[in-house]
């Protein structure tokens, strides 16, 4: 069931289009650290997950073939790099995890010739791709145990195959309660201006013959109202400590439309979307798309452009009280946030040491 949407193939990043889909699948091949920018910053390769897996490839492409004798000189070379990929997109935080890792790669095989950290770091991004393959089953098989049979899910955006390496985060629950012999039928808002889930998630769930319905975003509420939703999955792109999160604008509604009418809202999300270094939704970046993705569809017109204004917030913030549970690769955590998350991460450090 995996969408094979980002992986290494004889020396370059290897992506599906997204910008094209439904209507084409293209594959592109991603030889410089340029293309990588470009890719990300237009949405070619998006979701949280993807987005680190492409900063590590991206910043591997960087320095390939950087010409530097001493590690001194390489490391200014790659921080720059990092640097240039972290002006692509400021929200997902898997991105930033993502970079940051691989320069704590190269600090610690500091000591072999510069040839041989290049292909460390090459090495690093690979695992970094397959973590990300085995979280998505993980987060799908603790997901999975939480719908019963015969349950109808709402989500929103895409948080599949396309969004990572493998299942993805939200739909990865989906792949995996339907591998289990369980019935699954999916409700996939459209997801405005960009269409993701529309585009995205449907058709992926189409293609692996998941019962998929698209319907408009202001219309989740109403089949709340007619018990047509038993619970609802999203994906994240930054957690913070105390739970608060950021996913794709319109999430934040679908939650308060959920903890109204009493249906299980979950997150689902690799460990790499936490940052709990900030406390609260309030300090998350989030990032602002260019009018024309309101203005203009695929090239064309649909509201003036003289004399109207236009906010286009690509994220928006759910405060932590509305999450029923996050579903990670490590588990479920419930409330109380605060602290159950800190809790996981103190372990995972204590492990590390």
């Amino acid at each position: 069931m995996p969408v094979d949407s980002i992986c290494w193939k004889a020396g370059a990043c290897r992506i599906i289009d997204q910008t094209l889909l439904p209507e084409k699948l293209r594959y592109l091949k991603l030889t410089n650290i340029r293309d990588m920018w470009e890719a990300i910053r237009h949405l070619r390769v998006r979701g949280a997950p993807a987005l680190g897996i492409a900063a590590a490839y991206g910043l591997y492409l960087g320095i390939r073939d950087s010409k530097s004798s001493t590690f001194s000189s390489f490391m200014k070379d790659l921080n720059q790099a990092a640097d240039y990929l972290k002006t692509s997109r400021p929200t997902a935080i898997n991105l930033f995890w993502a970079l940051e890792r691989m320069k704590q790669k190269a600090e610690d095989v500091s000591h072999l010739p510069i040839a041989s950290i290049k292909q460390s770091l090459l090495d690093e991004a690979h695992r970094i791709w397959k973590e990300d393959y085995e979280a998505g089953v993980a987060m799908g098989d603790a997901g999975a145990a939480l719908i019963p049979d015969g349950a109808s899910i709402l989500t929103h955006c895409n948080a599949g195959g396309l969004a990572s390496a493998s299942y993805g985060s939200a739909l990865a629950v989906v792949y995996r309660a339907a591998e289990s012999g369980k019935k699954i039928k999916v409700y996939a808002d459209e997801t405005r201006p960009l269409l993701q889930g529309a585009r995205l998630t449907a058709w992926e769930l189409s293609m692996n013959k998941i019962p998929v319905t698209v319907i408009c975003d202001n219309m989740a509420g109403y089949l709340m109202s007619l018990k047509k939703i038993d619970a609802v999955f999203v994906g994240a792109d930054r957690i913070t400590a105390s739970g608060d999160f950021a996913n794709k604008i319109g999430t934040y509604s679908v939650a308060v439309l959920a903890h109204a009418h009493r249906i299980p809202f979950y997150v689902v999300a690799p460990l790499s979307s936490f940052d709990i270094s900030i406390k609260t939704g309030g300090e998350i970046p989030i990032e602002e798309r260019p009018h024309e993705e309101i203005q203009c569809w695929r090239g064309r017109q649909i509201i003036p452009t003289a004399g109207v204004d236009v906010f286009n917030p690509a994220f928006d913030v759910t405060p932590h009280g509305y999450v029923t549970a996050f579903v990670t690769e490590k588990g479920v955590i419930n409330p109380p946030y605060h602290r159950t998350i800190n809790r996981l991460f103190r372990s995972l450090h204590d492990v590390k040491k």
